[in-house]
């Protein structure tokens, strides 16, 4: 196991650029089964989840070279049916992924339950709901077991705006024979990325970004050559980071498409940045107090569907608000354990109640202390970080390779920046 150890209250100061999203990497990586051609992928990001999603592939028979560290070639021209790795599986969420696209190519896969982050029940129902539609029949006896002998096209309304389930549902259609309708569907960045990926192939979607997509199924895929976009969780990420220690940095290719939704949720918490060509210049001088509603009401920064406030960035967003002047209330219902990271700042010296498993509520500026933690997490373990870089002292944070799953060199990155952090294997 490995460790940080940061020594927090030095200002960041400097450059940097994000890496690839990893939200948009891993279905981009299960999109290249569905041809037989090579597909090139640049600015692919070298992290935990991608890595293990890639040996995943590669049991399938998928051929993966590096062209260099952030540049696939995928090749899935002898692709076939294979047992997965369930400790593999257990390792990330994305391994369901594989089913729509191993259904469409092979007309067959087994599955072991799918792991990930523990923040609460997550679901899978609407990813068997949406292949079912299309043709597929699926069994489950403690593993999943999706066959299809034609997948045909139909009309289908997600039960919920999943993320996954709308990848998945979206990998098998452009296939299938005739059209698809696909209604409720999660529009995220990285779903619109798997979208341009897959038409640069040769599908035919259309409505990208909207929650109402049209597929046309076509009966073949070829290669090509695709770029990852930015990390736009990364971007916020090392904002906050730069806010929390009262730092000025600059992010380079910061993806400002889509941080809109984003900058007007943390211009209410206090926090300001300039758009300065493709990038990002956060100042040092920052408002850090929180916007309250009419009336002098307690504000609320709630999760929704994308374009609304990820609930990724719940976490970040709160550890800056302790360090904002006022109330704010957060409240994340999308997961019922996403929260209980709050009472490692709490250990800190922030003011936090936490009201129920959904929802705390974040009374600041307080100072922070150093600590001994560990990170339950990606976005709790980075946002623990960001405590860490604003505490007065040596902290200790445990666990460290729960944040290399969805970070890149996220050590090196801050360390560029002026950060003391230094990693030990214990």
């Amino acid at each position: 196991m490995e460790k940080f150890i940061i020594e927090g209250g030095i200002p960041l100061k400097g450059e940097m650029t994000p890496s690839g999203n990893k939200n948009a990497a891993l279905p981009l990586l299960a999109a290249c089964i569905l041809t037989d051609e090579p597909v090139i992928l640049h600015n692919m990001p070298q992290i935990l989840d991608v890595l293990a999603m890639k040996n995943l592939i590669e049991s399938l028979g998928v051929s993966i070279e590096f062209i260099n560290k952030n540049t696939w070639k995928i090749h899935a021209k002898d692709v076939r049916f294979a047992d997965l790795d369930p400790e593999l599986c257990k390792k990330i969420r994305a391994s369901i992924l594989l089913a729509g696209p191993m259904v469409a190519r092979c007309g067959e896969m087994i599955l072991p339950p799918p792991g990930g982050d523990v923040i609460g029940r997550r679901r899978v129902d609407t990813h068997i709901l949406a292949l079912e539609k299309l043709g597929a029949h699926v069994a489950y006896d403690r593993i999943f077991h999706f066959t299809a002998n034609k997948l045909t096209g139909a009309d289908i309304l997600l039960d919920e705006a999943s993320v996954t389930a709308t990848e998945n549902a979206i990998m098998a259609a452009v296939t299938a024979t005739g059209d698809s309708v696909i209604k409720n569907a999660a529009s995220e960045p990285h779903i619109q990325e798997l979208c341009y990926l897959l038409n640069k192939m040769g599908a035919n979607i259309e409505n990208i970004g909207s929650n109402t997509l049209h597929i046309h199924g076509v009966p073949k895929l070829h290669g090509c050559e695709f770029t990852v976009g930015p990390d736009y969780l990364e971007v916020i990420s090392f904002v906050g980071a730069a806010v929390i220690t009262h730092g000025e940095i600059t992010i380079r290719n910061a993806g400002h498409e889509y941080l809109d939704m984003i900058r007007l949720v943390f211009n209410r918490i206090g926090v300001v940045w300039e758009k300065r060509g493709a990038d990002l210049f956060v100042p040092a001088d920052q408002p850090l107090k929180i916007e309250t509603d009419l009336g002098n009401a307690i504000p609320e920064i709630s999760v929704m569907p994308w374009p609304s406030f990820p609930t990724d960035l719940m976490s970040i967003a709160i550890v800056v608000a302790t360090q904002s002047k006022g109330s704010m209330l957060f409240h994340d219902w999308m997961y019922p354990s996403r929260m209980y990271f709050t009472d490692k700042l709490v250990s800190m010296g922030a003011q936090i109640v936490l009201c129920d498993p959904h929802r705390c509520i974040v009374q600041g500026p307080t100072p922070l202390y150093s600590e001994k933690l560990e990170s339950p997490d990606i976005r709790a373990g980075m946002s623990l970080v960001l405590a860490a870089l604003s505490a007065k002292g040596s902290s200790v944070i445990r666990n460290v390779r729960q944040i290399d799953r969805g970070y890149e060199t996220v050590d090196e990155k801050l360390n560029s920046l002026g950060a003391s952090i230094i990693r030990e294997v214990e």
